[in-house]
């Protein structure tokens, strides 16, 4: 009477059946939840494709060229200069002769009258050394009369201004003081002429005129030729 129990058969029934109920709800889940899972995947990937963007880069454009900056050359050879010589000081003709008084430096360096003797080799210094070289001689400036040891002489056989025939007539004479630069080869640079003083223009004229055909001997320093500054008169006398 015990083994046929109805209650007990009627629970092991259901037990089965809802066991195999739930193994097939649960797949059916288990599948909706992958393809579920698989259409998110698919759609995500779809969302992150169409945000991609594509930027060209620029291409790299070369450097431009720096040229290399040159070594700076090399500082020049100092050379002492050669002691001074005994002798005296040359003074040099002005080329811009000033129309101002020019400012005093009382700081400078007092002239000696020692350096100015005449005595020795010209350009030297009274506390030179003897035998020393002499200074470098510039041939391309004018020296006045008193800076040079040997002065312009007027060579022989040297033309002279023709005597004006209209003055000669009239028996008028006079003279004219001229100023010009005769260069190392003894002839007159005529763009130095200047009249200092002239007692008629026809007189001023001849001179003029004569000039290019004179020659001199150049003045010298030290035996060499350099240029000098005359002041010559000229006279127009009737004999």
């Amino acid at each position: 009477m015990f083994n046929n129990l109805i209650e007990s058969k009627r629970k092991s029934q259901r037990s089965l059946g809802g066991t195999t109920f739930s193994i097939i709800l649960h797949g059916v889940m288990i599948g909706l939840a992958v393809i579920a899972t698989a259409n998110a995947a698919i759609q995500e990937d779809d969302d992150i494709q169409e945000k991609i963007e594509f930027v060209e880069t620029p291409e790299d454009t070369p450097e431009p060229d720096i040229p290399e900056e040159e070594p700076p050359p090399p500082p020049p050879d100092v050379v002492a200069a050669p002691p001074a010589p005994k002798g005296f000081q040359v003074l040099q003709a002005p080329v811009d002769i000033p129309d101002v008084i020019p400012e005093v430096d009382l700081t400078a360096k007092m002239t000696d009258e020692l350096d100015f003797s005449g005595k020795g080799v010209a350009g030297g210094i009274a506390k030179g050394i003897e035998g020393a070289p002499p200074p470098t001689i510039v041939t391309d400036q004018p020296y006045f009369e008193f800076q040079v040891e040997k002065q312009v002489a007027a060579a022989p056989n040297s033309s002279q201004p023709r005597y004006p025939e209209m003055l000669r007539s009239a028996g008028i004479a006079g003279q004219v003081l001229a100023e010009f630069v005769v260069d190392t080869d003894g002839r007159v640079e005529i763009n130095t002429f200047r009249v200092i003083e002239s007692d008629h223009e026809q007189f001023t004229q001849a001179v003029r005129r004569a000039l290019p055909g004179m020659r001199f001997y150049p003045a010298e320093i030290g035996g060499k030729k350099v240029k000098q500054l005359v002041q010559q008169p000229f006279m127009f006398a009737i004999q």
